[in-house]
């Protein structure tokens, strides 16, 4: 018992591991208790039991294995976790539960296996229970195969792979044991029902009577397909529809059922058959026998091989020539039968790999159908069905076509019932109009021929077409048919029967009646980067060719309905005679009008023209009677008219009438000759042309273009020729180039460039440049032949437009009518959305099959090495002579297959080069010789010569160029090459591979049959291969995936396994990313802009572009929504929850004591000590093995993944979880911060502002968790960071420096400052001159105890950098040297040490100076204002002394956070605006109730005289100081000190402050006094809101009346001053953005409402927000509504419903665009869009849970395109990177959408062009100007005149941004400027700034004081002193101003600058303004009344104890005085 109390005492865990049985026992009964309790099923709990669950189900005893077999199917239903065990518990399940007796623990093991694979590893478990089928244990192997039916019963085909299963069954039957073999049975059955017949296939081979036994129990099963009745976690949806299904009864429509069934392919579960070794020996010399009784005998031997279903793949080369050459020669039909039997079997049983001797056999059988017996031609027709299915059609498409002309019918016939059957097998995106245009062309000629039985055939050819990709699609081509000819082809169409329709194959070809419906999934994908609705779903489904594919309508408009289809075609009409058109003229125009129009007046003709003019403006464009019209204008005297004035108008008629009326080819064929006749007229010209572009939107630009280039060379007028061409060069960059027929124009443009007029040449010349733009390269080989001099010209003018891109296209075919673009027009939308992949087809090919004789092909194979290099030679000059040649080159490949080989190695040399040539030659159509020919290529990769393998590798290159990868990586072939064990090929071809694989974005599956060959290469006895085969080992990863690459390591050998594993595990880690989408690049640009490489790359990149050429893979690709009911598409969707659950649990995971641990490990130097210049690869490793144990795997593989953008994302969702995981978070912190300062290191600023962005909120949360970094956290983090504070952009320097203020929150300063100061020693001068203001920051904030080790060393060290050549450090230096001063005065020349002479005085004069200004500025001035370090108003005193009682850190740390925020929003405002950093946390200032400020200590006079009444001499006028010139201004005081009441804490204070400003507001005449306080006001309103919010709401002792009645007079107030335009339009961007804020958040107050009459409120608030929007100036509102939007989805704290209101916003300003459009600055609008787009793309927008903010950016962007047209695009030019977001890219393609929406609106057009011009000739100038300005500044003798420049400057543009050109100058010079811009002010104005008509008199002096560095006479003293007594009480003076009569006038000195508004204030100087006159009014306000009462206004009597103050003030007065001595 003593043992049972020991053991009762552990935890459950280690219970669970216990010695002793009943302990386990124990242990695994609680442990199920505790596992059933557990909810959460991401707790921390289940991480303690992943290790012990094996042991659970591996028991010994057999007691206890049945309670841990409970305890573990728990585990895995219940733990988040479970996943990872799964294949250690399931290998245990199998070994040591399967072999039990009791029945119960078989069960329970069973039920464990359905869990895992219930929780998704299905994979695991599947291997697991095969595994288990090789044990010898019958018990084992019956129990296998039981849970294996079980699972396959319950999960169905999609989760069981049934491949491995059905693989090893025939084994099971054969087994000795009854049990195994019954077993077997049941298994076949559970598996017949969801195969069906494909099971029939693999099991032919079994005990016949079991077969009859199995077929006897298939016959009884039912018909209806099994479904599937558990499900994963991932497939809940599934589960809850097949429940409902079962509730109510239902029976599903059986789709998905028939997918499945047919997703298993017979032919994957049969083993291949090696046939080529079992052929007679004699085969060869027999097939050649003269009888034909041993040919056939030959032939049945080989029949007999072929009918096995599958072959293994081999050389069948020798055996195909052999057939082929009986199918075409033998004269015994039967012999041709069996022949073509064996072809048959041969494809069959090879499918894709005979593909390869496709194209030698075709043509053949198609010659072969001349025979008549039935017989044959059956055995022919099946073989070329069975050869179709191993290629593609577009490959057979030449050859079918060079039969289709044959003199025999017989032939013609069976062709076309060929190309029938073969479209049948086809799917839309199988035949792009490239492939379907020839055929169509071909039928339609033996629509007409002579023998009925070619046209039954080519009508039931079109027909099948018709029906796979719909009549749309065919319709173009059948244009030329008559109506009977069409009908029979449409009945065709309806007879056809398309095999598996119910598929729904992915381009959508279906049985359905509507083919153009069932594509739309398939057209889906791609179709998003499309260019303007066009040719919808032929195009879209893409073929390897396709480019950016067009939209399409939605699939009911492309309906397969024949009456839809012409709607949509274009609108053509008859030609009508000239008495229907006077008819149907004499009905819309006045008759006046066509009586005058052929008058011998010419001003009738006018008048008559003008009357027609107006007829038609007015006319409705359906009654509108083109033809008509245009005839009448062509009717005498027509366009030979004489007055230029009257064919003016005409022309300009015809333009009118083509873009309102539905104007046709017909109609534009009577005007296009006039038209042309004209355009070089110099009078009409203009006119003319745009009349023919007119023409070229209403019925095509390619039509037009080929109509007008044929009439205009048809005549003899060289200058209508060049102006011809010149508007064509035009109309193609507005229009693009999609569809234009180059062939039309390439012959006129060749005349062109012969003519003898300069003119033409010229112009043909430059209409070469447009078209090379679209083009490229390929079109000079049109004009190779021409004279050198021309070329010269042409080459000059291509060079010109090298490098440009073409322009995005600005017209568009118009109307709906034209959607089809006309046939002409969609043509070459296949090809790549351009002409460019039609140029190769453009070029004249030569066959030169038959300059390949049977003679050369002999000399080429002869036994002579002399007369092979003859043969070689004599090819080389035949490939030469025909430049470019058809694929058809007869039997060349086969005799230059066999050179390759060649013992002579200077032949197989020549035969690369032969081969080089060729693909040059051939272009594209290489693709069909690449298996016959190209692998023979890399078989000479394995030569030991390396000259040889250097030539085989640019061959190899330039084939693939012309062919892409896809057709080398398809197949065995590239698998059997690797086999080969030749170190030079494995490493040649493993190089090729790396080289190519990134570059592509898919693969073909088969290249998974590489993989253990690369794993063979991984261990090869060559260094070489190995070093090959570890570089491309990531680039296939990156296709094929780490899991599947890992699954096919199982095969190894466990020695091999375990390091080709560790392998896979480092190439994971460098795998890279794959490439983006190419469509991308057509976003912008559409089919205006194809790829201008030569079309042999662009068609080898399109080609790559193919998924696996399975059927599911292609319909995962291609379908979108059909697809996911396929096999693929579910295990996709499946996989995808897989990895989205996998992500959803915790991020880290939480190790008591791990960072201890970590901790004493440095120390002892266990591990690397987190030290270096750059990180080496050994601190990379070892701190990814420490994060390996405390962050989730896919986190790790984010963080260390060689993509940036990864790292971005794993960065966002650390953000994410900060708040959440923040103790987890804590635990790595050490390891996080390490992390961070990897990334350090790296130049993309991308990832670093995301960093910093990341460490701002993790300080952020470590001091509100209290939390303080450790020394090993900090040495390991802060000397990395303070690198980065030298970083050259300002925007990362900005962002360090914030964090340099949250560090000081949770890291002691004084242990920062050893830092800091370390890095002053740096060589980077920003980051000596940043680390130097630091310390000044840290001294002025924590006073000299900071410096450590000793405050003298330091300051020596830092009094050194004094001397630096650096200014920006110099200054640095000395401003934190003055900040000590300010610390502790003159100690400060002790504490420095020896100085040189100029360094000491260079100090000297900075404190003198800064003594100065610290005795100007009041000792009020605010804390913040203080600590200003961007732009101080005053340079010398950067930092100035802090009073003591104030908490030292908070608002320093407050302001230096905003600080870094300064430029962010600079505004170009005709006013100096508020920026984003005023944003500050006013809560905070306003809480801060500490006596942040004393009064000033001032100069000590005799002041007995002062109490007789004295007479103020008035000091003469001078010139005003800058300093000094507002002091007096008390207008402005007045208004400064009333508006910082109104953020009084004091309820009753801020509401009679609001009275006051309310009552001023209300006076029209007095309300101007605001101007220049909106910003003020706005910012002292919403602070009083926020502390309403966050302090007097929740107080209950307030009287919430009190508090209705200031947020009433807040609602007065904002609604009094939002309704004066004038003054609404002064409030800045930053401020609107917090007042949006504050009223959208009292909106959504519920506390609010609770109050009573706070509805009333509400109301008021939704009324003010409305003023607000309509009032504002609508540039700021724009920009703060983005901001804020932005902000509000940033932040995870705030209600959704925030942003949605603001979103309200947005769409209330967009609404009013129309009207606002002419007043908005579009660039500054575009920059904030592109920045939240930034923050925002369309990815992350989308992931939102909302999709409003997305709809709401987009409908802005619509809006404003619709508006303003394709001039949007002009306004980007704020933008510095355009790439950074997807702005442009969206614009580009909104454009062409909206189309020529705003082209109408043309006076709008000419405004907005003349202001774009203006702007961007304003912004090309300014740079320059200001350039030029600044240089004068800088230089000593011209600073005055560069000041004076730079004012004038600033006064012209007021909203000139000089932030640029001060960002990288010395504080010292910033405030120069400033000061010298101010002086320059106050001379040129001579008197205040604010006039108005004062409400309170200026007061004593207008004149102003002497400025600072003169001396003050004693007036002015005596004139400060009479502001104190009235201050104190001791003065009365009468003021204004209602009530308050006695407001004291506040500021002195420097303060009272602040408040003026300066015309060239930079943004952080009117920041600290602002806040100084805010915080400085109500503190001095609190001062002087706390001794009083609480009234704003107070009596006239004197103050109770003036002695006591004028004591004071004695004191005071004179301390100034002796500091201004």
């Amino acid at each position: 018992m003593g043992d049972d109390s020991e053991w009762m005492k552990l935890p459950i865990d280690q219970k669970c591991e216990h010695k002793v049985w009943k302990a386990r026992l124990n242990g695994y009964e609680e442990a199920l208790k505790l596992f059933q309790r557990i909810e959460d099923e991401k707790s921390p709990e289940w991480g303690k039991y992943l290790g012990l669950i094996k042991r659970f189900v591996t028991d010994s005893n057999a007691v206890a294995q049945l309670k841990g077999l409970e305890a573990a199917l728990a585990f895995v239903e219940n733990a988040h976790v479970a996943g990872k065990t799964a294949g250690e518990v399931v290998s245990g399940v199998v070994t040591k539960v399967f072999n039990q007796p009791k029945a119960r623990a078989k069960e329970l093991g069973m039920d464990i296996c359905l869990m895992y694979m219930e929780i998704e590893k299905a994979e695991v478990v599947q291997d697991e229970l095969l595994k288990g089928l090789d044990n010898k244990n019958p018990k084992i192997v019956v129990a296998c195969i039981e849970t294996l039916r079980k699972a396959l019963s319950e999960f169905g085909s999609k989760i069981v792979t049934l491949k491995p299963v059905v693989k090893v069954l025939p084994k099971q039957f054969e087994s000795r044991e009854k049990a195994v073999r019954d077993e077997a049975k049941q298994l076949a059955i559970e598996i017949y029902k969801w195969i069906r017949d494909a099971l029939r296939l693999p099991l032919q081979n079994i005990n016949p009577v079991q077969l009859k036994e199995l077929e006897e129990e298939w016959v009884k099963l039912p018909s209806s397909p099994p479904k599937q009745t558990r499900f994963l976690r991932s497939q809940q949806d599934l589960k809850a529809k097949f429940e409902q299904q079962q509730a109510q009864g239902e029976q599903s429509d059986g789709d998905e059922e028939e997918e499945v069934a047919a997703a298993v392919d017979p032919y994957d579960l049969l083993e291949p058959v090696e046939i080529l070794s079992k052929m007679p020996k004699d085969f060869y010399d027999k097939i050649e026998a003269k009888k034909w009784q041993e040919r056939k005998e030959a032939l049945e031997a080989v029949e007999a091989l072929t009918k096995n279903p599958k072959l293994e793949n081999g050389d069948y080369g020798d055996l195909v020539r052999a057939l082929k050459k009986v199918v075409g020669k033998d004269a015994n039909v039967m012999l041709v039968s069996v022949a073509a039997k064996c072809l048959a079997g041969l494809a069959s049983g090879l499918r894709k790999k005979f593909g390869t001797y496709a194209g030698q056999v075709v043509p053949t059988i198609l010659e072969k159908f001349k025979e008549k017996k039935p017989q044959v031609v059956q055995a022919l027709q099946e073989a070329i069905d069975a050869i179709f299915l191993t290629t593609t059609l577009q490959n057979l498409s030449e050859d079918v076509l060079a039969v289709m002309d044959n003199k025999n019918p017989s032939i013609k016939q069976q062709a076309s019932l060929f190309l029938a059957r073969s479209f049948r097998h086809c799917t839309q995106a199988m035949l792009p109009k490239s492939v379907l245009k020839p055929l169509c062309a071909a039928l339609i000629k033996q629509v007409n021929d002579s023998a009925p039985e070619v046209r039954d055939a080519a009508f039931e050819a079109l027909g099948t077409a018709m029906k796979v990709v719909g009549e749309k699609a065919v319709n173009p081509f059948l244009a030329d048919l008559d109506k009977l000819k069409l009908d029979k082809i449409k009945e065709s169409a309806d007879k056809v029967e398309l095999p598996g329709s119910k598929k729904g194959a992915a381009g959508g070809a279906a049985a359905d009646k509507k083919p153009a419906a069932k594509a739309t999934p398939a057209a889906e994908a791609p179709s998003k980067s499309s260019a303007p609705p066009k040719k919808p779903q032929a195009a879209a489904a893409s073929k390897p060719s396709a480019g950016p594919p067009k939209k399409g309508k939605p699939a009911s408009a492309a309906g397969g309905k024949s009456k839809k289809t012409s709607d949509s075609k274009e609108f053509t009409e008859t030609e009508l005679s000239v008495e229907v058109c006077e008819e149907l003229a004499a009905g819309v125009l006045p008759a006046s009008c066509l009586q005058q129009m052929d008058s011998s007046n010419w001003k009738e003709r006018l008048a008559s023209m003008e009357e027609f003019q107006k007829a038609v403006e007015t006319m409705d464009k359906a009654a509108m009677p083109c033809q008509a019209l245009v005839r009448m204008l062509a009717k005498k005297p027509g366009f030979k008219e004489t007055n230029f004035q009257v064919m003016q108008l005409k022309l300009q008629v015809v333009a009118l009438v083509a873009q309102r009326g539905q104007f046709s080819k017909t109609s534009a064929s009577v005007v296009l000759e006039g038209l042309v006749d004209k355009i070089g007229d110099v009078k009409c010209g203009g006119n003319a042309k745009t009349a023919l572009t007119a023409i070229g939107e209403a019925c095509s630009l390619p039509w037009t273009a080929e109509q007008v280039v044929s009439l205009a060379f048809a005549q003899k007028n060289p200058k209508n020729q060049a102006e011809t061409l010149n508007w064509l060069a035009n109309a193609m960059k507005e229009f693009g180039f999609a569809g234009i027929n180059v062939k039309g124009f390439i012959n006129n443009v060749k005349t062109a460039l012969g003519a003898t007029n300069p003119a033409v040449r010229t112009a043909a010349i430059a209409l070469l440049g447009v078209m090379y733009l679209y083009m490229g390269q390929p079109l000079r080989m049109f004009f190779e032949d021409e004279k050198p001099a021309l070329l010269t010209q042409i080459n000059a003018e291509f060079e010109k437009m090298q490098g440009q891109s073409p322009p995005a296209p600005i017209r568009s075919v118009r109307k709906a009518a034209a959607e089809d673009e006309g046939e002409e027009g969609a043509e070459n939308e296949d090809d790549g959305g351009g002409a460019a992949p039609d140029i190769m087809d453009l070029l004249p090919r030569t066959d030169i099959s038959e300059k390949i004789t049977s003679d050369l092909v002999y000399k080429i194979g002869d036994k002579n090495w002399k007369i092979r290099k003859e043969g070689l030679d004599e090819t080389a000059a035949i490939i030469s002579e025909a430049k470019f040649i058809t694929t058809n080159i007869g039997e060349l490949p086969l005799a230059l297959k066999g050179r390759l080989g060649d013992s002579n190695k200077i032949l197989v040399q020549q035969t690369l080069t032969i081969l080089q040539q060729l693909a040059t030659a051939m272009g594209p159509g290489l693709k069909q010789h690449v298996k016959a020919l190209g692998f023979s290529i890399i078989t000479v990769l394995g030569d030991s010569k390396a000259n040889l393998r250097a030539a085989a590798m640019a061959t190899l290159q330039a084939w693939v160029e012309q062919t892409g990868m896809k057709d080398w990586l398809e197949g065995e072939d590239l698998s059997e090459e690797l086999k080969r064990e030749n170190p030079f090929l494995r490493q040649e071809v493993l190089a090729w591979l790396a080289e190519k694989l990134p570059t592509l974005r898919t693969v073909p599956g088969d290249l998974m049959l590489c993989i253990p060959q690369l794993f063979v290469c991984l261990e090869d006895r060559n260094a070489d291969v190995r070093k090959k085969a570890q570089d491309a080992l990531p680039t296939f990863m990156m296709h094929l995936g780490y899991e599947k690459m890992m699954k096919a390591t199982g095969k190894l050998k466990p020695a091999s396994k375990d390091q080709v594993v560790a392998m896979l595990e480092k190439a994971r880690a460098v795998m890279p990313a794959k490439p983006a989408a190419p469509a991308k690049a057509g976003v912008g640009k559409g089919s205006a802009e194809p790829s201008r490489a030569p079309s042999a790359s662009r068609s080898a990149a399109a080609s790559e572009d193919v998924n696996d050429s399975k059927p599911e893979a292609k319909k995962v690709r291609g379908g979108g929504g059909a697809a996911k009911k396929g096999p693929a598409g579910k295990k996709l969707a499946a996989k995808v929850l897989k990895d989205e659950e996998d992500k959803s649990g915790p991020i880290f995971i939480l190790i008591p004591n791990a960072k201890e641990q970590r901790m004493k490990e440095e120390k002892q130097l266990k591990i690397l000590k987190w030290n270096f210049i750059t990180p080496r690869d050994e601190y990379v490793e070892q701190l990814k093995s420490q994060m390996a144990a405390c962050f989730t795997k896919w986190l790790l593989d984010e963080l260390f993944h060689l993509d940036f953008q990864r790292h971005v994302k794993a960065i966002s969702v650390m953000i994410e979880r900060l708040n959440s995981e923040s103790d987890a978070t804590i635990g790595c912190l050490d390891l996080i911060l390490k992390w961070v300062t990897l990334r350090f290191f790296e130049t993309n600023t991308t990832i670093l502002m995301k960093v910093l962005e990341y460490l701002k909120l993790l300080f952020t949360m470590l001091n509100r968790e209290n939390y303080h970094l450790t020394e090993y956290e900090a040495n390991s983090f802060i000397p990395y960071l303070i690198l980065k504070v030298g970083e050259s952009k300002d925007v990362v320097r900005k962002d360090v420096r914030a964090i340099f203020t949250m560090l000081c929150k949770v890291y002691p300063a004084s242990k920062l400052f050893p830092f800091l100061m370390e890095g002053t020693k740096s060589k980077n001068s920003k980051q000596r001159a940043e680390c130097l203001e630091e310390l000044g920051c840290l001294i002025e904030g924590y006073g000299m105890n900071v410096c450590q080790p000793t405050p003298a060393k330091c300051l020596k060290e830092i009094a050194v950098h004094i001397g630096d050549r650096d200014t920006s450090v110099r200054n640095a230096a000395l401003n934190t040297v003055v900040a000590v001063y300010n610390v502790c005065g003159d100690q400060v020349y002790k504490l420095i040490g020896n100085l040189s002479e100029k360094d000491m005085s260079m100090l000297e004069e900075r404190i003198k100076r800064s003594a100065k200004k610290t005795a100007a500025a009041p000792a009020k001035q605010s804390a913040p204002e203080k600590t200003q370090r961007e732009h101080p108003t005053n340079p010398n005193a950067t930092f100035l002394r802090k009073p003591t009682q104030e908490d030292p850190g908070k608002l320093k740390i407050m302001y230096r956070t905003y600080r870094i925020q300064s430029r962010q929003n600079a505004q170009h405002n005709d006013h100096p605006s508020i920026p984003k950093e005023f944003q500050l946390d006013l809560d905070m200032i306003e809480q801060d109730q500490s006596n942040v400020c004393e009064l000033p200590d001032l100069v000590q006079h005799k002041l007995d005289e002062l109490l007789e009444p004295l007479v103020i001499p008035e000091p003469k006028m001078r010139s005003v100081s800058p300093h000094f010139d507002d002091l007096h201004s008390s207008t402005a005081s007045t208004i400064n000190f009333v508006i910082s009441q109104v953020a009084s804490g004091d309820i009753s204070t801020s509401i009679q402050a609001l009275a006051q400003i309310d009552e001023v507001l209300r006076q029209e005449d007095k309300a101007d006094v605001m101007s220049g306080h909106i910003d003020q006001l706005l910012i002292a309103t919403i602070m009083q809101l926020r502390l309403i919010n966050s302090t007097h709401l929740a107080d209950d002792r307030l009287d919430k009346r009190d508090l209705i009645k200031l947020y009433s007079c807040i609602m007065g107030n904002m609604l009094s001053l939002f309704s004066m335009e004038t003054l609404a339009r002064e409030a800045s961007m930053g401020v609107l953005k917090d007042l949006m804020h504050s009223l959208i958040t009292l909106i959504l107050d519920s506390r609010v409402e609770d109050v009573e009459d706070g509805e009333q409120v509400i109301r008021s608030v939704n009324l003010l927000v409305i003023r607000v929007l309509e009032h504002s100036d609508q540039n700021n509102m724009f920009s703060a509504l983005l901001v804020l939007l932005q902000d509000t989805l940033v932040s995870t704290a705030g209600s959704p419903k925030v942003s949605e209101l603001v979103m309200k916003c947005l769409w209330r300003m967009i609404r009013f665009l129309p009207e606002t459009i002419n007043s908005l600055n579009l660039d500054r609008i575009l920059l904030d869009v592109h920045n939240f787009m930034k923050v925002f793309p369309k990815e992350k927008l989308k992931q939102l849970k909302t999709d409003v903010p997305h709809r709401t950016l987009k409908t802005l962007c619509h809006t404003l395109c619709k508006l303003t047209g394709a001039k949007i695009l002009d306004h980007l030019s704020m933008i510095e990177n355009r790439n950074e977001s997807e702005l442009e890219a969206h614009l580009r393609r909104t454009v062409k959408h909206t189309g020529n929406l705003s082209g109408t609106k043309s006076d709008r057009g000419n405004e907005k062009t003349a202001h774009g011009m203006d702007e961007r000739m304003s912004k090309a100038k300014v740079s320059d100007i200001l350039s030029e300005i600044f240089k004068k500044i800088g230089s000593k003798e011209n600073t005055k005149e560069g000041l004076t420049e730079l004012y004038e400057y600033k006064q012209k543009y007021s909203d000139a941004d000089l932030e640029p050109f001060l960002r990288n100058t010395s504080q010292f010079f910033q405030s120069y400027v400033e000061r010298g811009l101010r002086v320059i002010e106050s001379e040129r104005e001579g008197k205040p700034r604010i006039q108005s008509a004062a409400v309170i008199p200026q007061h004593g002096v207008d004149s102003s004081l002497s400025s600072s560095n003169e001396e003050l006479k004693p007036a002015v003293y005596y004139e400060r002193l009479k502001i104190l007594r009235q201050r104190q009480g001791l003065e009365n003076t009468s003021r204004g101003l209602g009530g308050s009569e006695d407001e004291p006038q506040q500021r002195p000195a420097i303060s009272s600058l602040l408040s003026s508004k300066p015309s060239v204030a930079s943004s952080t100087d009117m920041l600290h303004s602002k806040l100084s006159q805010l915080k400085e009014s109500r503190e001095l306000y609190q001062q002087e009344h706390n001794p009083h009462s609480g009234s704003p206004t107070r009596s006239h009597a004197r103050s109770a104890s003036p002695a006591a103050n004028l004591d004071d003030l004695k004191k005071r007065l004179e301390r100034i005085k002796s500091n201004r001595q």
